[in-house]
């Protein structure tokens, strides 16, 4: 050590690692590699699930949503998201397109069956009509929403990935 009883002139191997890979873009050169611990190209944290991320089967595109919603020409149809606090504060926010009108649900938990219950309750105190279309992210709260279809006879749209 140059600094042994200056601790402002310390560096953790966290950060030596960080600099490495952001001055490399994200991924090291073999050249490089071969010199660190951990002889890897690529830096991902010790929480990260890269490729483990569940995805929902049968999502329907938001690419095949009806031509009026995207022109918002025609109430009823809406756009829905999750928002999540910690273990009591969850929230499904719900948009209509043409109008902008918005909902507010909260939810007792944010698993799907619990997102799904309380939209098919909302719902249901909607004007008939009033609901054509929802169209959702990829969060896994929709997974269920195949109940959901079949109790309101209203059809559930999916964001393309990463968009």
């Amino acid at each position: 050590m140059t600094y042994p009883f200056d601790p402002e002139m310390r560096v953790s191997h966290e950060t030596i690692y960080r600099t490495l890979y952001v001055q490399a873009r994200g991924a090291l050169k073999k050249e490089l590699t071969a010199h660190l611990r951990r002889q890897r190209g690529m830096r991902h944290s010790r929480k990260s699930d890269i490729g483990s991320k569940a995805k929902i089967i049968g999502a329907v595109s938001i690419a095949e949503r009806p031509p009026q919603a995207d022109d918002r020409a025609v109430p009823g149809h809406w756009e829905g998201d999750m928002l999540a606090g910690n273990k009591q504060s969850n929230i499904v926010t719900l948009a209509e397109r043409k109008s902008r009108f918005a909902m507010l649900i909260r939810l007792t938990a944010r698993d799907s069956e619990s997102v799904v219950d309380a939209l098919i309750r909302r719902v249901r105190h909607l004007p008939n009509g009033l609901m054509r279309s929802l169209t959702w992210d990829r969060g896994l709260e929709m997974a269920n929403r195949r109940n959901f279809t079949v109790a309101s006879e209203v059809q559930v749209y999916f964001c393309d990935p990463r968009s």
